[in-house]
């Protein structure tokens, strides 16, 4: 038995190295890393995995730290749009739209009412394509932010998603007085929008937009000529112009790389050819410009925010046409006729005739398209969706081959792929 008593045994470095006996004297000092790995290492990141944002696969083959090899799997989501809304109405839709990109909900909301008013040959008042500007932008700015903010703060940078979210919040604020809701928003209708902007918002979003420059600024202050973020994001994730397009890239992820292709320029929309903003773009198509181009989109999104608050006209907000608008309350409630138009627009919906249609938006991703085929009923044929985020990930085994295990994280991040496009 050991006795309690005796002192503590001190130990040397030389006591350390014997006990724990590493085999110095074996040791062949001319024995080289890739002589002593020789076999590959073989990881799975997902699909349940922080830094993946979403439900999806990456598989590695390593060779240490480095990707000798990557397969990327998408296919752990499955919710089924495309099929699920054969059996609704055109105007059911509409919901569904919120859960693509759940970042920005409204814009998606926006890009498939547009198509569906292209299929009816509608043209909605001014007054509504203004506010759908306006709620498209203010989505950007939010998108932006939670790419930007969750991108760094995935690469070790937590104070910058903290500026970006305390901002973004008020944003929100913004939008939930005008929705009612705060993040699958369904406020956007074929042929207008559910209501009209409430007293006062448009003076809530011009002191909201003060917020903003601050958090860019804080944000780019700590992170532009941050050698560590520097180190992490230059070079990682490189792409050209050519392989971007070949990849079917749009959006901040294109301009990233030197296009200034940008479907609110290329083919404008509600007024955005009057409007006076700049398309931001980066030279490299790196992480670092990814970033860069969504931050400097921002400040451009609050110039045309600011601009298209001065000329929201006054008017309707629905087109005039009873077999797509649900009739005011009133008529509902004291006519016959409009008890009748509301239950017929309610029990069959629009009906477009049949025909196809391909119909795009600029998101905050990048361009979101409708392929709507219409057999002359009230519920959709078939609808494909072309979600930029679908082909942007398509890229990423291309991205992430050569490069370290780290960079995964920082070139995913910089993507700001939404698991919800991915769905097929």
């Amino acid at each position: 038995m050991p006795d309690k008593n005796a002192a503590p045994k001190q130990y040397t470095s030389k006591d350390f190295d014997d006990d724990l006996d590493f085999g110095h004297d074996d040791f062949d000092e001319g024995l080289t890393l890739p002589d002593i790995n020789t076999e590959p290492m073989y990881i799975n990141i997902g699909p349940c995995h922080p830094a993946t944002h979403g439900t999806f696969r990456v598989y590695c083959k390593l060779d240490g730290e480095l990707i000798e090899k990557a397969g990327v799997d998408v296919g752990y989501l499955h919710r089924g749009f495309e099929k699920i809304v054969e059996t609704k109405q055109y105007g059911q839709v509409i919901p569904y739209t919120d859960r693509l990109n759940y970042c920005s909900g409204l814009v998606n909301n926006v890009a498939y009412c547009k198509a569906m008013e292209r299929m009816l040959d509608l043209e909605v008042p001014d007054r509504t394509q203004y506010i759908r500007v306006l709620v498209m932008e203010i989505q950007r700015i939010m998108d932006h932010m939670i790419c930007v903010g969750t991108n760094i703060v995935d690469i070790g940078a937590l104070t910058n998603f903290w500026y970006f979210f305390n901002a973004r919040e008020k944003l929100n604020d913004v939008i939930e007085a005008l929705t009612g809701a705060r993040l699958t928003y369904s406020y956007v209708r074929i042929g207008g929008l559910a209501w009209d902007l409430p007293d006062g918002w448009k003076e809530s979003v011009k002191a909201t937009l003060k917020e903003i420059p601050k958090a860019i600024k804080d944000v780019t202050g700590l992170v532009k000529k941050n050698r560590i973020f520097q180190d992490r994001t230059m070079g990682v994730g490189m792409i050209s112009t050519e392989d971007a397009v070949s990849y079917g890239w749009t959006g901040p992820c294109l301009r990233s790389t030197g296009s200034d292709h940008d479907l609110r320029k290329v083919r404008p929309y509600y007024h955005y050819d009057e409007v006076d903003f700049d398309i931001p773009v980066g030279a490299n198509g790196d992480v670092y410009d990814r970033v860069m181009v969504r931050i400097a989109e921002m400040e451009e999104s609050m110039r045309i925010i600011e601009q298209v608050i001065a000329r929201v006209p006054d008017g309707p907000i629905n087109v005039d046409d009873k077999m797509v608008v649900l009739p005011p309350k009133e008529k509902v409630h004291t006519t016959m006729e409009g008890l009748i138009n509301h239950f017929k627009v309610v029990i069959e919906g629009a009906q477009p005739p049949a025909g196809r249609i391909y119909d795009a938006t600029e998101t905050p991703n990048g361009e979101l398209g409708f392929y709507i085929i219409s057999d002359g009923t009230g519920n959709p044929y078939r609808i494909k969706v072309r979600p930029p985020c679908f082909y942007t990930m398509n890229a990423l085994k291309f991205l992430i081959e050569g490069g370290m295990v780290a960079d995964i994280v920082a070139i995913l991040g910089g993507l700001n792929v939404i698991a919800g496009e991915l769905d097929r």
